[in-house]
């Protein structure tokens, strides 16, 4: 069974940057869809960027240009590089993996942007 541990959240100033990393113990990531989620508090969540068994990118309108999401197949872990950070981005950032009919959910991490 896969687990997904987290890692990469803080606390950063507006305009800096962060790496968020997902590992997957277990491996498989290779053929799984990857999506990153955050929630904001007193927001719904919010799906913000997905990459595709193909390598298919596809990115909320609130992030295009700034984030970009990457899978390592060999590490097994999947990216979330933010750019650009923006008081807005503040949230929990989750990330999702989904192989065939099995979802699995990381722990979440803070991400804070300060101005």
């Amino acid at each position: 069974q896969v687990q997904l541990v987290e890692s990469g959240g803080g606390l950063v100033q507006a305009g800096g940057s962060l790496r968020l990393s997902c590992a997957a113990s277990g491996g498989g990531i290779s053929v799984a869809v990857g999506r990153w989620y955050r929630q904001a508090p007193g927001k719904q969540r919010e799906l913000v960027a997905t990459v595709s068994v193909t390598g298919d990118l596809s990115y909320a309108d609130s992030v295009k240009g700034r984030f970009t999401i990457s899978r390592d197949n060999a590490k097994n872990t999947l990216y979330l590089q933010m750019n650009s950070l923006k008081d807005e981005d503040t949230a929990v950032y989750q990330c999702n993996v989904k192989i065939d009919w099995w979802n699995y959910w990381g722990q979440g991490t803070q991400v804070t942007v300060s101005s």
